[in-house]
């Protein structure tokens, strides 16, 4: 009998990356005419995993937020992992937000995913979660490639990606 074959699912960001994308609005709105004269940031906390923005009002913060997306998505780093939080209201009109990154797969997600596979009448599939990912073993390579066309058309808030196959 042949042994199993598997692969791993996950999800997360590169902080160099995003690193990047983030100097990259930084001097993007420094040259820009709509934001002469403005008091706009954008700061990446590393160790939180969190872009925090910081505008004049709630107009500029979308247009800075418009400016961030843009460059993540030229760095390829996936628009879909960044948790947008609310608009902050400060003093002055000045508005706030905060960005979490996904960095790996939450409990639920990984539960939901679980059983969507399982529904999904695969035979011989088995899901393990580990932590902040999923091992998907079958003894069948046709089987698991349908496993993945399964999961890459559904939406789970996040990006998915597929690795280590073997």
């Amino acid at each position: 009998m042949g042994a199993n074959v598997s692969f791993d699912i996950s999800t997360g960001v590169d902080l160099q990356e995003v690193d990047n994308a983030v100097n990259m609005t930084t001097k993007e709105i420094l040259t820009r005419y709509d934001f002469k004269g403005t008091s706009c940031t954008v700061e990446l906390d590393r160790k939180a995993g969190t872009i925090k923005l910081d505008a004049d009002d709630e107009y500029r913060l979308r247009a800075l937020l418009g400016v961030l997306r843009e460059k993540l998505s030229r760095r390829s780093v996936p628009v879909k992992n960044l948790d947008e939080g609310k608009v902050e209201p400060g003093s002055l009109g000045r508005a706030r937000q905060t960005i979490g990154l996904k960095q790996g797969i939450d409990q639920d997600t990984a539960k939901r995913i679980s059983k969507d596979i399982r529904e999904g009448g695969f035979k011989k599939v088995q899901v393990q979660i580990q932590g902040e990912e999923l091992r998907v073993s079958s003894p069948s390579r046709d089987t698991l490639q349908e496993v993945i066309a399964v999961l890459k058309a559904r939406d789970y808030g996040m990006e998915l990606s597929f690795g280590n196959y073997r």
